[in-house]
């Protein structure tokens, strides 16, 4: 029980900066959606049963009415493709049942993720550990975005204080924790610099992929040779 406390207590404490940054974004996701025509109802319900920032932004600027489905489907499928490659590299490290780990992916965030592949360079992610992060961020979303309906215009423009900066400053002291190895230099230069090309030529949400696989691509390469065996 003093074990499972413990990892219940690391949970929030490393969960905490990203539930605080998080509410300015629910709360701009949630004034969006409800410009669109969303009820608070269903902006809550959208934000609890998919649970995912990025996808929702997309699907709710091409919002239309009737809503074009496949054009949603295709572009969330392909925002969430990360998912796949981030849920790899965390199975092994969950110390869960099988199950269990079906149901903590629905969980799955980048910042949870990173947040996790940080902890497993020095122990492994406890169940306790990841349903206290996972609660605090998923209940965290839901709320600050159906408030973020209700208040709507009242809020302003979120960009005015730099809040719409505050996930980039997240991800930044995230990634900053995992070291200033040469292949977590090249990972993280390879793919920014290809996520910011295809989303200069290309246009949005293909640099998301892009990023992704260029990143893996050039871990791979840069890893010493016996990390291939």
């Amino acid at each position: 029980m003093t074990i499972y406390k413990r990892e219940i207590r690391a949970g929030l404490r490393d969960i905490a900066p990203v539930a605080v940054a998080a509410v300015p974004i629910g709360l701009l996701f949630g004034a969006l959606a409800a410009a669109k025509g969303l009820s608070p109802l269903e902006i809550g319900l959208m934000s609890s049963l998919v649970f995912a920032g990025g996808a929702q932004f997309a699907a709710t600027e091409a919002w239309l009415h009737p809503a074009p489905i496949a054009a949603l489907t295709f572009a969330t499928l392909l925002i969430n493709a990360r998912h796949v490659l981030m849920g790899a590299s965390l199975m092994p490290k969950l110390k869960m049942s099988r199950s269990q780990q079906l149901v903590a992916m629905f969980f799955l965030t980048d910042e949870s993720w990173a947040l996790s592949e940080r902890r497993a360079l020095e122990r492994p992610i406890t169940g306790a550990y990841w349903a206290a992060m996972a609660a605090i961020l998923w209940l965290n979303w839901a709320i600050s975005s159906t408030l973020g309906a209700v208040l709507g215009s009242l809020m302003g423009d979120p960009s005015r204080i730099g809040a719409d900066f505050a996930f980039t400053a997240l991800f930044i002291g995230l990634v900053a924790g995992f070291g200033c190895s040469r292949v977590t230099l090249v990972t993280v230069g390879v793919s920014a610099a290809v996520a910011a090309l295809v989303h200069y030529f290309i246009g949005a949400p293909w640099h998301v992929a892009s990023g992704a696989l260029a990143g893996i691509a050039a871990a791979y390469l840069a890893a010493p040779k016996e990390a291939h065996a």
